[in-house]
């Protein structure tokens, strides 16, 4: 059974690893835009920031063993109307991973519930996330756990 607690600041060194995959991956699809490697002690330190960070959440995914298997990062954004649109008080999904050995068996929908939960305590209407389009294993499973297509964005190198 996979356990989804808030991170704590032991929990650092899973999360640049975890991290690392999903970077890694990043820089694969598009090295015009990611590092391949980015500085250990430089993730370490924005992670812990985040833990800091009233605004922000992290949850970890625990397995029995106590191994963490996966993250996520969230924060709640509070938006101001504009002429063309209502304020809105969101969750934004900014971050997920799952380790491969994990893929698969729940860990992934089990963060984005308590993603879910920490939007209805704040008093959040949506949860929004974004996922590259060269992401082949995310987009079917954000549909899958009832994220829908909202706006997509295009890129041109010039």
């Amino acid at each position: 059974m996979t356990r989804i607690r808030e991170a704590s600041p032991g929990d650092v060194d899973a999360l640049v690893r975890l991290n690392g995959m999903v970077q890694r991956l990043h820089a694969r699809h598009r090295p015009d835009l990611f590092v391949d490697e980015p500085s250990e002690a430089g993730m370490a330190e924005r992670f812990r920031g985040w833990l800091r960070d009233e605004a922000s959440t992290l949850l970890v995914a625990e397995s029995d063993e106590g191994d963490v298997v996966g993250y996520t990062f969230c924060r709640v954004e509070r938006r101001k109307g504009s002429l063309n649109t209502l304020p809105a008080t969101v969750v934004s999904m900014e971050h997920l991973a799952v380790d491969p050995g994990s893929a698969r068996s729940g860990v992934g929908a089990a963060l984005v519930e308590g993603v879910r939960e920490v939007g209805r305590r704040a008093g959040c209407r949506r949860l929004v996330a974004s996922v590259w389009e060269f992401n082949d294993a995310a987009r079917p499973f954000y549909q899958a756990i009832g994220l829908r297509p909202m706006q997509v964005r295009m890129d041109q190198p010039l």
